[in-house]
């Protein structure tokens, strides 16, 4: 068996998340008060019930960067250990923790950073993200090529998350138009969502350009489990190489589908994902067929989780 822990990224989150784990498990409950002392607030208060704070991305990707690694520490009392590891989006920085690379307090502190750059690079209103779900990728990237050319602004594919289920960003105007064509050349739905930003596009630059100087100063190590990036879908090759990518991810589409494809190559063939919500063991089931999907966010899911892994083996 090769075990996979995928980290969550932005848009999973919920009030409640990581409740239950830091109640019932101590490791869990550890990493909420790291994280509180990092911040100078307190996260697990936002986790567990403030929808408002939880939907601003400053607030967010910390919040859910903590829930996450709670969530990798319970299971890795169990026992649970991972072969390779990767992060949607914001997810990646979890990756690096769970692989040594980054230490928990630069992480969770710098997602903060992150999230106020992200929000900032780009005034509210002015970017959109649109879900065009089932639609074949040459298709989705034409509808963005042919709303770009009308003078609208910037429309690109920013999530290839699965197949038949491609996120799409950039100005406004341009992504609504984009989302418009893609419904005419056939796709099921396309969805708008509930972001700040459009994420993982050129937009995105000016973020980007702040997070560098934030990034320079980690303590980044070598990493003991094998991390696979957003930016290319390949294996980080060297810890030197992680500040680059991450400088680079803010701007890049994810290349998610690439990634579950590429570690099953590897011959991984159980993923858990682990953070709030289930998004990625779907776009796991969109891609792959014959592997075990598990995941992590509560008593309930972990409970699945272990029985079915004790099955496993």
């Amino acid at each position: 068996m090769k075990t996979v822990f995928m980290f969550s990224g932005q848009g999973a989150q919920y009030a409640g998340m990581g409740k239950e784990l830091y109640r019932n498990y101590a490791v869990a409950k550890d990493i909420f008060d790291r994280a509180d002392a990092v911040l100078g607030y307190s996260i697990k208060d936002i986790c567990f019930q403030d929808k408002k704070k939880l939907g601003e991305t400053e607030y967010a990707q910390p919040a859910i960067l903590t829930m996450s690694i709670a969530a990798m520490k319970v299971l890795e009392e169990q026992g649970v250990r991972a072969n390779m590891t990767a992060g949607l989006s914001l997810g990646e920085y979890s990756a690096y923790v769970a692989s040594g690379a980054m230490d928990f307090e630069e992480a969770v502190a710098l997602v903060q950073k992150r999230g106020r750059f992200m929000t900032e690079a780009v005034p509210s209103g002015e970017g959109a993200m649109y879900a065009i779900i089932g639609l074949d990728q040459d298709l989705v990237e034409e509808a963005c090529d042919e709303a770009t050319a009308l003078g609208m602004g910037l429309a690109v594919p920013a999530n290839y998350n699965a197949p038949g289920q491609i996120v799409i960003a950039g100005k406004t105007e341009a992504v609504a138009k984009a989302a418009e064509l893609a419904k005419e050349k056939g796709a099921k739905l396309a969805v708008k969502l509930k972001v700040s930003g459009p994420f993982h596009t050129s937009l995105l630059q000016p973020a980007a350009d702040k997070l560098k100087p934030e990034l320079e100063k980690l303590h980044i190590s070598d990493m003991k489990v094998p991390v696979y990036t957003n930016v290319n879908a390949q294996i980080v090759a060297d810890k030197d190489d992680i500040i680059p990518i991450l400088t680079k991810q803010i701007c890049c589409p994810v290349r998610w589908a690439d990634i579950i494809r590429n570690m099953n190559e590897q011959g991984a063939d159980t993923f858990i994902e682990l953070g709030p919500g289930k998004a990625l063991t779907g776009f796991v089931k969109r891609t792959l067929k014959g592997v075990n999907i598990l995941n992590v966010e509560d008593l309930s899911s972990l409970d699945k989780t272990m029985n079915k892994l004790h099955e496993i083996v």
